[in-house]
């Protein structure tokens, strides 16, 4: 098992990373609306989720006027950040357990799974190294996600002077 403080240090660098990933999407909120960075700030804090604000970003991208080659890129940074959302729900949103030692052993998540027959929750997955390392490479994942929406936001004419 890894040190809890392995452990706790990588879910924070998840945070960081996740958290200065997410508020770039001001700038492509501000470019794909073409409005002030401001305005964009309202909308983005308007939608409290993530999920709303990936959505957002999502159908302006798909609008008819928006050129092809950009819809392109927003879509595929937008789903390589959904797909990196589901680590950083899972290590914010769990229940953390211990072994005797006091270091994190597994997670407990905290979803109810529902079928015909019964309801079910918190599957339960064990810390151990590989998981670690899942974990890291999502934080390597963001960190890429973040730098790629920079070259987006870098290229639009709203923004060249600005940033």
């Amino acid at each position: 098992m890894p040190a809890m403080s392995d452990v706790l240090l990588r879910v924070g660098r998840l945070n960081y990373v996740w958290t200065n990933t997410e508020s770039l999407l001001i700038y492509v909120i501000a470019h794909l609306l073409d409005i002030e960075k401001d305005a964009a700030i309202i909308v983005f804090l308007t939608l409290n989720t993530t999920r709303s604000r990936i959505d957002l970003v999502e159908r302006l991208a798909k609008l008819p006027s928006r050129p092809q080659e950009e819809s392109k890129t927003v879509l595929a940074l937008m789903g390589r950040l959904k797909r990196e959302s589901k680590t950083r729900n899972k290590y914010n949103h769990c229940i953390y357990s211990f072994d005797e030692n006091g270091d994190i052993s597994s997670t407990q998540l905290m979803r109810l799974v529902e079928d015909d027959r019964e309801v079910r929750y918190g599957k339960v997955e064990q810390l151990d190294l590989k998981e670690v390392d899942r974990l890291e490479k999502s934080i390597g994942e963001i960190v890429a996600i973040s730098k790629a929406l920079w070259v987006f936001i870098r290229a639009s004419p709203r923004f060249t002077d600005e940033i």
